[in-house]
């Protein structure tokens, strides 16, 4: 079957590459603190950087400090938790204020920890109650996600991934922050190339449909997507990456 970054290993820099990480770079676990790091992803990373210029960004639901701490000791671009924080390639952090409401969310959704195969995921401004281990709780949860976000307002958006829903400020997304890179050295004149594995992933890919590049989707290709291209698995995504990093014009 034909790699669809064929492209991008042909001509490196002339890309922009933008890379989902959960389920798209790094396999799913049961729980968000669950996943293995593939040894090596790091460095490829970096290396795969350096043969594009720099133009390589990862864009994730993850906080920031938690992509430092992951791909340490490599400090790469990164749209953090949505696109609500963004460091740009020249060390700039960019945050959205979060509005009020958090707090309330907060407690209310506390309690759901405590249930067997549930884990609330707090991330300083935004909280994702997981279901994963307990998939039959998915109704409960839903109604649990709808009743905070109705509470704390519409500052405020549901966003609904793997056996997870995520409250979180309203507003940003991973494509508003493919976006703003696109505008910025050196991602500026690039053809886009967007990867990703979920629902949250779908607003970046009509900006590289949009602008002539690649949009790939880690899944089932018969799940409805904006993304034009598949790939089977993180293992199939990661295996493609090495090859181009180790790419030698």
């Amino acid at each position: 079957m034909t790699d669809p970054l064929a492209p991008l290993l042909a001509a490196p820099r002339d890309h922009a590459l933008f890379l989902d990480i959960d389920g798209c770079l790094i396999d799913l676990a049961d729980t968000p603190e669950g996943i293995t790091l593939p040894p090596g992803l790091p460095a490829m990373l970096a290396r795969l950087s350096d043969r594009m210029g720099g133009a390589l960004a990862l864009v994730t639901g993850r906080k920031l400090d938690w992509v430092d701490a992951t791909f340490a000791p490599y400090r790469f671009p990164v749209a953090g938790l949505h696109g609500f924080q963004r460091r740009t390639s020249d060390g700039q952090a960019v945050e959205v204020a979060v509005p009020p409401g958090i707090d309330i969310a907060r407690a209310h959704l506390t309690p759901f920890a405590a249930i067997p195969g549930m884990v609330l995921e707090d991330k300083g401004i935004a909280l994702g109650l997981h279901y994963r281990q307990a998939p039959e709780r998915e109704a409960e949860a839903r109604a649990a996600m709808a009743e905070v976000a109705a509470a704390v307002g519409p500052a405020w958006e549901l966003q609904f991934g793997k056996k997870v829903i995520e409250l979180r400020p309203a507003g940003a997304t991973k494509g508003g922050a493919v976006t703003a890179f696109l505008t910025e050295t050196p991602f500026a004149g690039r053809i886009p190339v967007t990867i990703g594995d979920d629902v949250t992933d779908e607003t970046m890919f009509p900006i590289a449909n949009e602008r002539g590049g690649l949009s790939v989707r880690i899944a089932d290709p018969t799940e409805p997507t904006a993304a034009r291209a598949h790939l089977s698995s993180p293992t199939a995504l990661r295996a493609s990456l090495e090859r181009i990093s180790r790419w030698d014009a």
